[in-house]
Order: structure tokens, then C-alpha cells, then sequence
């Protein structure tokens, strides 16, 4: 008797899709993601697990030797994808975990290149992303439980006979897509953040933006704390000395960064740069190195990821003139709280006498192109 063979659904056939037609949604970030240590920082291919612990949250993180752990730059992925689901959201438009795309829209709109090797460079991504592994007790309520997924739980491309790519499709994990549908856990991020070439650099500035917002004090870290934070592999002496050599090229859009020295102890402070006019912590109503030529090769020598020029931002120049107050205080040093205590005290009370009752918002490119397996466009503006 034959055995009659098992046949199950992928995921997608449980989900509506979500069309992106577009590719003009300003950079957003998912909160949980900028101030713990989930990514890869080393251009290198890493192996070795993640394993971070504070105030209570746990978050583990396991690569495959095959591809290695997903880097920050392959995180460019994931900031495009929330910046088109809240941009759509805005909008009135209907998403889903399940998104339809083009490879010339997630490309373009990161800033990069649409060669046949940045093609295969993104797909090297997705495959990391798809194989990273997570681990947390974020999000999961008063009892200490694990959530464990990988940033895309799967993905596919639509290629012609003759082997051009005409569309993708990846689902990304609930846990991920609660994140950014929830208006309070996603932050607007300077467009600037794309040409930051560095790991630590890129790392540093989702942690000034996450903490230091637009409070006039800005925040305060020992080094060995931001090391902690970081994930890093590096030692606390060598991560010690990439910050002394990143403060004095200030690269940071819309911050400021100064060390300070309290007896043996050594500090960086990050403050906020002069605002622009242009708001960027708007309620809810990302993404890449502009100057690396892929989305974060892992396994690629230093300077793989770099171009000869500059390349052109999608958005205008903005700066970050929100004020954050409620940055997570497991995830600061002692330091920071008593300089910031009194400022959050004052603003907080400020807010109350002008408006009783008032809630505040935590929530602080582009071509037509064919839309790909369909024509209802999930996202049209």
C-alpha cells in the first residue's frame, strides 16, 4: 500500500498579504530592539550566542554556523519592514505579518544599490535573519516565560524563466509584528542613521535615540555598562577605546557625545543636538550602511562594505527633537538617574498643569514599480 505523503501549508496561506506599493514611509524602529543587544555589531561572521540579562529581561540569541548570527546591518530588513506596516497603518490601510514586495523597493529605500550582487547580498540577509534564533521574556507578563522566534519565520522569491527576480515575500514573527503595530514601541529614527558604517556607531545611535531623546541632560553610561549592552565580543579595554575614537568624530545625527571621568570610572554622556524643525517623534499614526555596498555581509572583510562615493538619502535631513521619558531603567546606569530624575520630574509636571488628564504619545524610497504576485496594493497612498 502506497504511503500517502503528509502535505502542510506554509504560513502564508494562512495570512492576507500585505502589497507594499510604495517604498516612501519615513524610518521607524521597534523600541524593545534599540536598547538590548540583539544583533550581531562585527562585520565578521559570529557564532558565538548572545546571552543578556538585566532588571528582570532576559534575551538570548543563537546563529547557525551556516550563516552566523544576523547582523545590524541585516536589521536594516526589519526597520523597513516596520516603517511600511506603520506607514500603511497611518493610512488606513490593512497589513499583515505575510509582505509582497520587490526587491528594487526594500533596496532603494535603504539606500542601496540594485546590482545583481546586491540582489544576492539581501538574500544572504534574509537567510540570516530566518536562521537567528531568539529567546525573551519581553512582553511575556508577570510570569517569567520564553518566547522564542527568528525575525522571519520564513521567505520566498518570485523569479521569471529567465532568472530575473520579479517579487519577494517573507511573514514576519508575531512577536515582532506586535511590536510595531503597538504605537508606543516604535520610535522614528533619523534617515542620517543609514550612512553610519559602523556597528557600534549604528548600535550607539539606537541607544541615544531610545534613551536620551530630547531631554536637556541627555543620558549617561559607564563604558562597561554600554559594553554589557552591546553584546559585543570585543573586550571592555578594546570596546573602551572604539568609543574614544568614534566621540571625537561625532557621527551621531541629531546627538552629541562627551566623556566624562568621575574618579576611575569613565562615562559617556550623549546629549541632544540642536532640534530641527522638523518633528520626528510624531504618535504612530529603520536602514543599512548608505555606504555598504550589501546588507550586512557577515562574513565579509572590512572592506566589503564599503563603497567608493556616498550615496544619496531617500528622506530629508532630521534631527531628533522628542522628548523620551520613559526609557527603561534596567537598561541605564545608575549614573543616569540621578543627573535625569529632577528634568523628567519637571517636564512630567509641566505636561499635568497644561493639560489635565492629557496621555502623553510615546511613539515619537521611493519608485513605481510593478507590484509583485497581485495588483491590489496593500499600501497605495
Amino acid at each position: 500500500m502506497k504511503r500517502r505523503r503528509l502535505i502542510t501549508s506554509t504560513e502564508r496561506a494562512k495570512l492576507d498579504p500585505f502589497i507594499v506599493a510604495t517604498g516612501d514611509a519615513s524610518p521607524r524602529d521597534q523600541r524593545e530592539l534599540m536598547e538590548r543587544p540583539f544583533f550581531s555589531l562585527a562585520k565578521a561572521k559570529r557564532i558565538r550566542p548572545i546571552l543578556y540579562e538585566a532588571g528582570g529581561v532576559r534575551v538570548e540569541v543563537f546563529a547557525v554556523p551556516e550563516h552566523g548570527m544576523a547582523t545590524i546591518w541585516d536589521a536594516d530588513v526589519l526597520i523597513w519592514a516596520a516603517s511600511q506596516i506603520v506607514e500603511a497603518e497611518n493610512l488606513g490601510f490593512k497589513t499583515s505579518r505575510f509582505l509582497r514586495f520587490t526587491p528594487y523597493q526594500l533596496l532603494t529605500s535603504i539606500g542601496r544599490k540594485t546590482g545583481q550582487r546586491d540582489y544576492k547580498l539581501m538574500k544572504g540577509a534574509l537567510a540570516r535573519l530566518q536562521s537567528t534564533v531568539i529567546r525573551t521574556t519581553i512582553r511575556q507578563g508577570e510570569h517569567w516565560r520564553r518566547h522564542q522566534f527568528s525575525w522571519i519565520n520564513e521567505w520566498e522569491e518570485c523569479v521569471t524563466r529567465d532568472g530575473r527576480v520579479e517579487g519577494m515575500e517573507f511573514v514576519l514573527p508575531d512577536w515582532f509584528y506586535r511590536g510595531v503595530t503597538d504605537r508606543s514601541l516604535v520610535l522614528t529614527i533619523d534617515p542620517a542613521y543609514f550612512r553610519l558604517t559602523g556597528g557600534i556607531e549604528r548600535w550607539l545611535y539606537r541607544v541615544a535615540r531610545k534613551h536620551a531623546g530630547r531631554q536637556p541632560r541627555g543620558w549617561i553610561f559607564e563604558f562597561a555598562h554600554l559594553h554589557e549592552k552591546s553584546g559585543s565580543l570585543m573586550r571592555v579595554s578594546d570596546f573602551a577605546l572604539q568609543l574614544r575614537r568614534i566621540v571625537p568624530r561625532q557621527p551621531l545625527p541629531g546627538y552629541r557625545l562627551h566623556i566624562e571621568r568621575k574618579g576611575r570610572r569613565e562615562l559617556l554622556r550623549i546629549l541632544p543636538a540642536k532640534p530641527s524643525a522638523v518633528p520626528v517623534d510624531d504618535a504612530v499614526d529603520a536602514v543599512g550602511t548608505s555606504h555598504a555596498s550589501g546588507i550586512g555581509i557577515s562574513h565579509a572583510g572590512p572592506s566589503g562594505l564599503r563603497t567608493q562615493r556616498s550615496q544619496l538619502s531617500l528622506w530629508p535631513e532630521t534631527t531628533i527633537p522628542g522628548l523620551n521619558l520613559e526609557s527603561n531603567r534596567e537598561s541605564n546606569s545608575y549614573v543616569a538617574r540621578s543627573d535625569v530624575e529632577n528634568t523628567v520630574a519637571a517636564a512630567i509636571n509641566g505636561l499635568l498643569r497644561k493639560t489635565s488628564g492629557a496621555r502623553p504619545t510615546g511613539s515619537d524610497a521611493a519608485h513605481p514599480s510593478r507590484l509583485p504576485l497581485g495588483r491590489k496594493p496593500g499600501g497605495a497612498r
